[in-house]
């Protein structure tokens, strides 16, 4: 079989196939391998997940790098906007789900949008997250009776593979049934690395998988478990890291201001010299004379120096990291100098596209409509809320929108005057302009008209005169008594006809 293979790629060596998967000298040390990624996140990713922790707490690219991730793919949240049709009905079910969002983390740390941001995070740092959806009593008091835990990746082994009691597979701590369905996960009691937790270690409890969220952005097919976002880079900001600190130590002892002086060798060698003070060096003071005994030289300490070639070798390197990382050099490093308008505004357009497919495809699908499905099943069943017919229906009661928060405009002016001019070209709705910006729409009409009515009540327009809004509210109204005053214009005489 080996011998097949060989003769097969020295056939397509000599007719000129792929160069890529020849054995030329060029490639000779290349040797990847054909493992699964399965097994290769089985043999590596405990060091991985443990190195860009290691990271994150003390490299400062990575820290911000990470901020960065949960800040511009959660940001202030990605909110629901349920798609129900009465009025009346959609706004208690969204005022029950406001006041239910602070009472959702089983810590009390955060509220939900809280939640999402950690779990951003937890999904670059580690490459995957996991929540446990905890049933609450009636008596407990909450607003609906269900909060969120959230699980590390260690707290899933990934050496857990093992055929179960009821003969599923269990392959990295996940439980399959005969057909590949997802039944249980196999998790840790305690986190093995937290010697504060006096838990039995090594001990697993099985978690049937309808109580599991398993927040994951697999790259490969068949991938059951997280890589870090950080691990195409960890080796570029480690060695980075380390060249810095010497690059650092070196710029400390060049600033030392040495000397080093040279004298004859002594006549008796064994005799101690006279004046102690000769052992301790020189001590210099601006405009003083050193006299130096006969045969006696003073050097000044001169340290190599890097020159010119420090900062460009550092920006290659970190725009290699911020490429592997999927985040924009500025993001990265906060170096708002190196890039114009014209090149920043690419990257952030981009970015931003990255960032709204990981939105949709991995945060709302995995997290927010698993969630936002068992809070409505746990409040109609606690009778928390009212939804006639709700068995019958409950794919119509589901029906939501998820905004996430708007992003800020690059510029302002423009941006906001092309969009205007999309609308009244037909290009796109209000609505749709409202919900890219994580309002609803039916609620900001709402907001708008009771602020109208509120300013007429009052007697006042902050609206800009001239507008076409302004005109609408500038109309007389008919139920109004003073007729005395006439804004209209004058008729034109006959000169000013001709």
């Amino acid at each position: 079989m080996q011998s097949s293979m060989n003769w097969r790629q020295r056939l397509g060596v000599f007719i000129g196939g792929f160069d890529a998967g020849s054995n030329h000298r060029r490639l000779r040390g290349f040797r990847a391998t054909r493992a699964h990624v399965n097994a290769l996140i089985a043999a590596a990713g405990p060091d991985i997940t443990a190195r860009a922790r290691w990271l994150i707490r003390n490299n400062g690219y990575a820290a911000n790098a990470v901020e960065s991730w949960g800040a511009n793919t959660v940001g202030d949240g990605i909110k629901p906007i349920s798609q129900i049709e009465d009025a009346g009905t959609k706004e208690a079910l969204q005022k029950l789900w406001l006041d239910w969002t602070d009472e959702v983390d089983s810590e009390g740390l955060t509220d939900f949008y809280g939640v999402q941001r950690r779990a951003a995070r937890e999904v670059f740092l580690a490459g995957e997250v996991f929540f446990r959806l905890r049933p609450r009593r009636v008596s407990d008091g909450l607003t609906v009776p269900l909060q969120l835990q959230m699980l590390p990746a260690e707290m899933l082994p990934l050496d857990d593979n093992r055929v179960g009691a009821q003969g599923n597979a269990i392959r990295q701590g996940i439980e399959f049934d005969r057909i590949g369905r997802r039944v249980a996960y196999h998790f840790l009691r305690r986190h093995p690395g937290d010697s504060t937790d006096p838990g039995l270690a090594g001990e697993t409890t099985r978690i049937p998988a309808s109580e599991i969220i398993h927040v994951i952005d697999p790259v490969e097919a068949g991938q059951l478990r997280g890589v870090s976002k950080l691990a195409p880079a960890i080796v570029k900001m480690f060695l980075l890291d380390q060249y810095d600190d010497a690059e650092l130590d070196r710029k400390k002892v060049a600033a030392m201001y040495a000397m080093f002086v040279t004298s004859p060798a002594p006549e008796n060698p064994l005799m101690p010299p006279e004046d102690e003070d000769m052992m301790a060096g020189f001590e210099i003071s601006p405009g003083q004379v050193v006299r130096l005994d006969p045969g006696e030289d003073v050097t000044v300490g001169q340290p190599a120096d890097s020159g010119a070639t420090y900062e460009p070798f550092q920006y290659r390197t970190l725009l290699q990291i911020a490429s592997a990382l999927g985040i924009p050099y500025p993001y990265l490093t906060n170096d708002m100098v190196k890039g114009n308008f014209s090149n920043s505004r690419l990257a952030l357009i981009e970015f931003r596209r990255r960032v709204s497919a990981w939105q949709h495809s991995v945060m709302v699908y995995q997290l927010c409509r698993p969630i936002w499905q068992r809070w409505m099943d746990m409040a109609v069943l606690s009778g928390a809320l009212e939804l006639p017919g709700y068995e019958g229906k409950r794919r119509a009661y589901l029906s939501a929108n998820w905004l996430p928060t708007k992003w800020d405009w690059v510029d302002p002016l423009k941006d906001a005057n092309a969009e205007i001019n999309q609308i009244e070209a037909g290009l796109k709705s209000r609505t749709q302009a409202i919900a890219e910006r994580g309002y609803d729409a039916e609620q900001v009409d709402r907001e708008i008209a009771a602020e109208r009515g509120r300013e007429r009540a009052l007697g006042l327009d902050f609206r800009r005169p001239g507008s076409p809004a302004q005109g609408i509210a500038a109309r007389p109204d008919p139920d109004d008594n003073d007729k005395s005053r006439d804004d209209s214009p004058a008729p034109a005489s006959d000169e000013e006809r001709s």
